[in-house]
């Protein structure tokens, strides 16, 4: 429907409705609100009434001005209407003049009288400015102006002002309802904004099958009428260029106006970095003649290349250079950097000869994917103007960036990834990307200087809401993105979708689901990832699923209806999604683990497998087929359950389950050990004053009757939970400390029941030393210690330790910055000391956990150095092992743990010391143990602090 019908639509119950659904959504906050041209629900001194009593003012535009300014205009307008609930300006409505330099005799006339300065706007890349001005002719008191340096800042200072006032980007993309506001006042003063980062994208791609099937359900294919959404989406993000969806499909050739349109809008078009030339990579299936062979195949390579450069014309365009092999495959064996460089100067000739132009005067991108960066790093070069965009890992650890001085007319860009198709396996179900992590590795690439280009990977664009905007704003004004505002940013983005009443809420329910899929991509978890044994993983990670599960229901409730489908889309749902899939496989781990040990709660444990399996097919039915009356058919339908290699399976598969072992009386399991306790008995995990307060029995049925159990301890300060029962039991086994005698104590539990008896010993120490105050202790087993809680953070030499909140597998990430600053000396520079009270002296080992960045420099690092007190600081590669197995492993997991022996000299406090040696280095978590640590994913819970 149109925007006028839409207007025409509301009726006097919609308006009532949409009132009441904007109850919730507060007005900008008191600080905003003093910024200039800031948006508010307070009539500012001095300010223009946006809205005043429910009429909206009026938008004028030059039709002189570009098309694509005056569909903006047009969407200025909408959006105003909306919230005013429907109403339509009046004859002697508040003015708002929008224009660009050159194209409106409006503006023109405004800067040519001195009433508008555009001193810092004229010549700034998609600049704008928002500005109160008074008597801008006769007749108008005062007029809200908005002005452009170009086509794009125009439209970008009239969406701006939209979202600004209230109309979220994701209006249509995601059905975020617009709230209604009877007034809105602009305050006076000048907004001027301009990006720093030149070009600003998104890729669709990996479409298949979920956007492929939902825009040929929707648009009956990926046309003019899909790509118009696309482009409006993109432009209200403040974004200016695309990589359109490509696998079997060609924006040019598929429908010829998506071009045409992208060029009237103002999207910038280029093809994605294995696409040259303008030409999609199934054109090439479509029309090329021979193989996709340039040392074969020259001349129909030319040909082709050709007719894309003459089939751009004037469209404002990027144009990808260079080559990769067909199907986005490596080219050659080895590096064929001759090869390449020929095929560079063939295609910038073949520029230069369709455009009529030098070469240079054609924006072009050399994309450094994959082996491609081999080249590069073997030595090969592209012309200065050229933009150099160097690549991630496809995980999201950046592999290049520019070094110290290597300034080129072309630039620099970056291509980020949220999405994938490949090893070590596909990700593109769930949103797992955490915008913390987008934001390390993105501040590392503006700080080097790769300001010219950010691209990301956005694969179907949904689930990926959160991290598009986060990736585009960003792009925007990096400098406006400290780490200090990363705690709030998901709150200010919850408020702007919902309003303000549950905006801190809703982005814990964010935060929290983005941290527990970013631990380990949903495809890549199985019955064996979490432990089932061992530091009660498993069932912590149970418990933080349930939470958000429990409170995302709770704030469903109580949201108005009209924000239902947002919700539902942008919170509920990848929670609701995402905990079924955690617990489906826990259920498939315990089924199989049961099963072993003869458990009968192994078919227990194998139906409760089936029913999330089929929890997980309703929630998509939900998403299909109830959300915002079936909108969004198709969208959930990419396959996430029954992986066996890289490669999604065909349909989703519920993974092999174990049958219930038939048997009779009870057996006994216990707390780090996957054997059920013979007749030997066994020793639980040690029992310390100053480590974990309980330890657990589990009692568990052979059959289908039930058995009968009696506990009994022998130490009257060692409590049992439950001393007697029947079926299963967990058996909770704590220590008055206030009576266990000093020391280490082996205190037998006897488990008995049906003439059989099983004997768990308890391991217990009561140190008689207090431990240092201040200090985490070492009790009996590993110790963790999280890297935000450090004693102290020394700088040195103008660098800085800042904490990453939310970062990571467990809580945070610690780095140092700037990244800019050369290596430190170890054991001179800045240094993260951790105090940690040791039980004895001797070797021990230490394990740092660090985000699985890489060595953007080539020089073979990133390092780090650690130290006992003020002992030799012992330097350590965090990429040890740069084979593809390791790399693998790395990105899997999420982390690399580095892990090497260091010497006690004696009991008591000590420092644990970590240097900064090259920038990048982001630290997690430390594990300090003597001996092999029992098995996890996440690894030891933290060790506790002495007060």
């Amino acid at each position: 429907m149109s925007l006028t019908g839409l207007r025409g639509a509301v009726s006097a119950l919609a308006l009532a409705a949409a009132v009441a659904a904007a109850a919730a959504l507060a007005a900008p906050t008191a600080a905003r609100s003093a910024e200039p041209a800031a948006v508010s629900e307070k009539p500012a001194a001095g300010g223009f009434p946006l809205i005043a009593a429910g009429r909206p003012a009026q938008v004028e535009a030059d039709v002189t001005d570009w098309p694509g300014v005056l569909r903006a205009v047009q969407g200025l307008r909408g959006d105003l209407s909306k919230l005013s609930g429907g109403g339509q300006p009046a004859k002697d409505a508040p003015l708002v003049i929008v224009g660009t330099l050159g194209r409106s005799a409006q503006i023109d006339a405004l800067v040519a009288a001195g009433k508008l300065d555009v001193s810092g706007l004229k010549g700034r890349w998609e600049g704008f400015v928002q500005q109160v001005v008074e008597s801008p002719r006769p007749g108008v008191a005062r007029a809200l102006v908005i002005a452009g340096a170009d086509k794009r800042g125009t439209i970008f200072g009239a969406y701006d002002l939209s979202e600004r006032a209230g109309v979220s980007p994701w209006t249509w993309w995601a059905d975020v309802p617009v709230p209604v506001r009877r007034d809105l006042s602009v305050a006076p003063g000048a907004n001027l904004q301009a990006p720093k980062i030149k070009y600003r994208g998104i890729f669709l791609n990996d479409e298949n099958p979920a956007l492929y099937g939902w825009a040929n359900d929707t648009f009956g294919g990926f046309n003019h009428g899909f790509y118009e959404r696309v482009y409006e989406l993109i432009l209200r993000l403040k974004g200016d260029y695309l990589w359109p969806a490509m696998w079997g499909k060609a924006l040019y050739d598929d429908d010829p106006l998506n071009a045409v349109l992208a060029d009237e809008m103002g999207v910038v078009i280029g093809t994605s970095h294995h696409e040259p030339m303008m030409r999609a990579h199934v054109e090439w299936e479509r029309y090329g003649q021979g193989p996709w062979d340039y040392a074969k195949n020259p001349d129909a390579l030319r040909r082709f290349w050709r007719e894309g450069i003459a089939r751009m014309g004037s469209n404002e365009s990027l144009v990808t250079v260079g080559m990769r092999g067909d199907g986005d495959e490596p080219m050659t064996q080895g590096t064929a950097t001759k090869l390449l460089e020929t095929i560079v100067a063939d295609q910038r000739k073949i520029i230069g000869e369709v455009t009529g132009k030098d070469p240079s005067a054609t924006p072009q991108v050399w994309a450094l994917y994959k082996e491609v960066q081999d080249y590069y790093d073997a030595g090969m070069r592209v012309p200065d103007d050229v933009t150099l965009l160097f690549a991630d890992d496809n995980w999201g650890n950046i592999r290049r960036l520019p070094k110290a001085g290597e300034a080129r007319p072309g630039g620099y860009g970056v291509y980020y990834h949220f999405d994938y198709v490949g090893g070590p396996r596909n990700y593109k179900w769930l949103n797992t990307n955490q915008v913390e992590r987008t934001w390390e590795q993105m501040k590392r690439a503006d700080e080097a200087g790769a300001d010219r280009l950010w691209i990301v990977n956005v694969g179907d664009l949904k689930p990926m809401e959160l991290p598009t905007e986060f990736f585009l704003d960003m792009a925007w004004d990096p400098a406006a993105m400290p780490v200090e505002k990363l705690s709030t940013y998901t709150r200010d983005w919850a408020g702007q979708q919902f309003g303000a009443e549950h905006a801190v809420e809703i982005a814990a329910l964010l935060d929290g689901y983005t941290r527990l899929n970013a631990r380990r991509k949903p495809e890549l978890i199985d019955g064996a990832t979490f432990s089932l044994v061992n530091f009660r993983e498993a069932e912590k990670v149970e418990a933080e699923w349930s939470d958000l599960e429990r409170r995302a229901d709770v704030l469903r409730k109580s949201l108005p209806k009209a924000q239902d489908d947002a919700f539902f889309q942008l919170v509920w749902f990848p929670i609701m999604a995402g905990a079924n899939h955690n617990r489906l496989y826990i259920a498939v781990g315990r089924n199989r683990l049961y099963a072993e040990q003869g458990r009968a709660a192994a078919g227990v444990e194998a139906e409760k497998a089936k029913a999330a399996f089929a929890r997980d097919a309703e929630l998509t039915r939900q998403f299909h087929e109830d959300l915002a009356g079936g909108k969004w058919r198709h969208m959930m339908s990419q396959t996430h359950i029954g992986y066996t290699g890289w490669q999604q399976p065909e349909t989703n598969v519920l993974p092999d389950l174990a049958p219930a072992p038939a048997g009779e009386g009870f057996g006994v399991a216990v707390e780090g050990r996957q054997a059920p306790v013979g007749e030997g008995g066994a020793d639980l995990p040690v029992l310390h004053r100053w480590g974990t307060h309980s330890r657990w029995i589990d009692v568990f049925g052979r059959g289908a009757t039930p058995s009968e159990f009696t506990v009994k301890a022998d130490a009257p300060w060692l409590a049992i939970a439950r001393p007697s029962g029947a079926g299963d039991a967990r058996l909770e086994v704590s220590v008055d400390w206030t009576r266990a005698p000093k020391g280490e104590s082996r205190v037998p539990i006897s488990i008995s029941g049906g003439g059989r008896g099983v004997v768990v010993t308890a391991v217990v120490v009561n140190p008689a030393r207090k431990p240092a105050k201040g200090a985490f202790v070492e009790a009996g087993g590993p110790l963790a210690i999280e890297a935000e809680h450090h004693a102290k953070a020394t700088g040195a030499d103008g660098v800085v330790w800042k904490t990453i909140p939310n970062l990571g597998r467990t809580l945070s990430g610690v780095t140092s910055y700037p990244t800019t600053a050369p290596a430190s000396v170890p054991g001179q520079g800045p240094v993260l000391d951790y105090l940690v009270d040791f039980e004895k002296a001797g070797p021990m080992d230490l394990s740092v956990f660090v985000s699985p960045g890489l060595d953007v420099t080539g020089g073979g690092g990133p390092r780090f150095a650690v130290s006992i007190d003020d002992g030799a600081p012992v330097v350590v590669n965090t990429i040890p092992d740069p084979s593809e197995k390791a790399w693998d492993r790395a990105v899997a997991d999420n982390i690399r743990i580095l892990m090497m022996s260091l010497s006690v000299p004696s009991a008591g406090a000590h420092r644990v010391r970590l240097w900064r040696v090259d920038p990048g280095v982001v630290f997690q978590r430390l594990v300090i143990s003597r001996g092999a640590v029992a098995g996890s994913y996440l690894g030891p819970v933290e060790g506790t602090k002495a007060p």
